[in-house]
């Protein structure tokens, strides 16, 4: 397993820790993307029809789920096997492909989300690896994004390349959607990842926790990228806040589906007409659990503002510009260890 034993760093404070039972949510939007798949046969009133609905979830929950999707269920069965097997490694193989603070990629198992430690152990890698590997420029050097690949693990590299290819597809088509909503044009959005992005999967594996009622797998918070890409497992435990009324809910698995999570950047380019979910992790005494979250995010040169087509003088933008390769590589950071002061949020740049 893990090999975590539970101390004081991962206690959550007390108006923090996850209730013993969280209601399962209702009505969460269940998306069939099919429509927009046969587009090319000139479904263009489905498509649109489909656009509104991601409009309305986006504005409504800051998430939803995607069915009929078009990512092959091997791909997505090939990458779960080839996690399984990575987390199934003795400790002593996991910890020779180590992440760094100048070398992000790779394994670890101490997390922090807002300053406490995750009940769990990841692995990180880029979906694209052409060389020269992308850094992103941080003031005090360059981040590198260069993967690093268990050398004994047969058939993993190429399932996450895989895996990857065909997540980042559909991640493009949400994002034409997302454009579509907001009025843009389809491909309004895709410039900003053409080169140079700073996207990666993230592995996730949540050891069974002996204090599942103090502990969390992820600490609440909201994904700073553009979109998250989520496959999970079938035993649950990602909870999201409910905008009507604050409460957490228990978001239940559904087959062959992917969660899609509004993020921060998508949040500030629609000028808070949609905003990103606060979410979080539980965690249980009995079953591991496993995800893999393939967060989108632009290149790092990438000012992030509101865009220029939802501004107007009746709604002016929001927030001020902020480069995101900088935002990007302080979080990096800041979850990397813990430290005094709470890890930078989009609510820094928003306007008085």
């Amino acid at each position: 397993m893990g090999g975590l034993s539970m101390d004081q760093a991962f206690v959550q404070a007390p108006e923090h820790r996850p209730k013993a039972s969280v209601a399962e949510a209702d009505g969460i939007p269940v998306i069939d993307l099919s429509p927009l798949l046969a587009a090319g046969d000139g479904d263009a009133d489905g498509v649109d029809a489909l656009a509104a609905e991601v409009g309305r979830a986006s504005r409504d929950w800051g998430f939803f789920v995607v069915v009929r999707h078009g990512v092959p269920a091997e791909a997505v069965a090939r990458a779960a096997e080839a996690q399984r097997a990575f987390f199934a490694l003795p400790q002593e193989r996991r910890a020779a492909v180590a992440r760094s603070e100048a070398a992000p990629m790779g394994y670890y198992a101490s997390e922090h989300t807002k300053n406490v430690r995750d009940w769990k152990e990841v692995f990180d890698l880029v979906p694209r690896q052409t060389p020269p590997p992308p850094t992103t420029a941080v003031a005090d050097g360059d981040l590198v994004f260069d993967n690093k690949w268990p050398d004994d693990l047969p058939g993993f590299r190429e399932a996450m390349e895989e895996y990857g290819e065909a997540v980042e597809e559909l991640a493009f088509k949400l994002l034409e959607l997302i454009a579509r909503s907001l009025g843009l044009r389809p491909d309004r959005l895709h410039g900003f990842f053409k080169d140079d992005q700073t996207t990666f999967i993230r592995l996730n594996h949540y050891p069974p926790c002996p204090s599942p009622d103090l502990a969390l797998g992820v600490g609440r918070h909201k994904d700073a990228g553009a979109l998250t890409v989520l496959y999970q497992d079938d035993v649950g435990g990602l909870d999201v806040r409910r905008r009507s009324d604050g409460e957490w809910v228990r978001v239940r698995p559904v087959p062959h589906s992917f969660i899609i999570n509004v993020g921060d950047i998508i949040q500030v380019w629609s000028n808070d007409r949609y905003e990103s979910a606060e979410h979080r992790v539980a965690v249980n005494v009995e079953k591991e659990r496993f995800s893999i979250p393939f967060f989108f995010n632009p290149a790092g040169h990438t000012m992030v503002e509101p865009l220029e087509e939802v501004v107007s003088d009746e709604s002016p933008a929001r927030y001020n510009p902020y480069n995101w390769g900088e935002f990007f590589s302080t979080r990096k950071n800041s979850n990397f260890k813990k430290l005094d002061v709470e890890n930078v949020q989009i609510t820094h740049f928003r306007k008085n």
